[in-house]
């Protein structure tokens, strides 16, 4: 029988970074592309060329390139291998790090995307003021908030892919996989002790909650299990308890949580598991007092 392991806690220091402003300035990567020199020229048709970044009915915009280019160059991957999921904002590839570790590599694409569903996650948020609808400065916000989001939950004692860089619309993270392939989604996996993986996924959403983020897409699309641990992934959306829809998404986690342990047999319910999560919060504030 699984028995799954929680990760020890760190603390941290404030509930969310709702007031920190988002860099959407051009990075390196966009100089890159602007002087297109023979180095960068040549990677750029190389990496164009490889069945892995053929990507029907989409195109990476030069910057793209140059941003794979410049995490090659700052030797954070040293050679590209295949796709492991796409998506409709985002593709998700292998990759080779030194020492021959394996990474993810998540690239937003930028020119063939509806971020339509992305406004609801940023309109509210203090930090994508000014930002609109240009699509370059909401993926560029997107991307660094997925970076710090990951941060905060492994401080938080959350489980998650373990960021390691991003440059412009490209993040860098820890692989979940084996040699046999990617870390199974929870919706894919017969689990030998729902009960026990009900009790870490939601003591994984009460560490978020008081580190001051609320998932908002948890569902087990997006639980991973890993070995024998369960990783929350996608935290590109995630916002702080103080978004004005952040109860709204908690609301729609519970449900989604719910509804999947329900369907493998546990006794739970939505009011259930957001009473333990709030509780949890309300109890450490009255101690605080004290």
């Amino acid at each position: 029988m699984t028995e799954y392991r929680l990760l020890d806690t760190d603390e941290v220091d404030a509930p969310g970074d709702e007031w920190e402003e988002v860099d959407v300035h051009d990075t390196e990567a966009d100089e890159i592309a602007r002087k297109r020199d023979r180095e960068f020229s040549e990677f750029r048709k190389r990496i164009k060329n490889t069945e892995q970044f053929k990507v029907e009915a989409s195109v990476f915009d030069d910057a793209t390139y140059a941003a794979l280019y410049k995490l090659v160059q700052d030797d954070y991957i040293t050679a590209f291998g295949g796709p492991i999921s796409t998506g409709k904002e985002a593709n998700v590839y292998t990759a080779l790090a030194p020492e021959d570790t394996e990474v993810a590599v998540k690239v937003y694409r930028i020119n063939a995307s509806d971020f339509t569903d992305m406004r609801g996650y940023l309109d509210g948020d203090p930090r994508f003021k000014g930002i609109g609808g240009d699509k370059k400065k909401v993926v560029l916000a997107w991307v660094r908030k997925e970076f710090a989001n990951l941060n905060r939950a492994r401080q938080a004692g959350v489980l998650v892919p373990e960021p390691i860089a991003v440059e412009r619309n490209v993040l860098v993270m820890e692989y979940l996989g084996t040699d046999e392939g990617r870390g199974k989604r929870l919706s894919e996996v017969n689990l030998e002790n729902p009960e026990t993986a009900y009790e870490v996924v939601r003591e994984y959403m009460r560490r978020l909650h008081d580190a001051g983020l609320v998932h908002g897409d948890l569902s087990e699309y997006n639980l991973i299990v890993h070995g024998d641990e369960i990783y929350v992934i996608d935290l590109g959306q995630a916002v702080t308890v103080h978004h004005p829809n952040a109860e709204e998404f908690l609301d729609r986690d519970c449900e989604n949580v719910a509804a999947f342990f329900g369907r493998q047999g546990h006794d739970v319910t939505a009011d259930d598991l957001k009473e333990f999560i709030l509780d949890q919060d309300e109890d450490e504030e009255t101690a605080a007092e004290f």
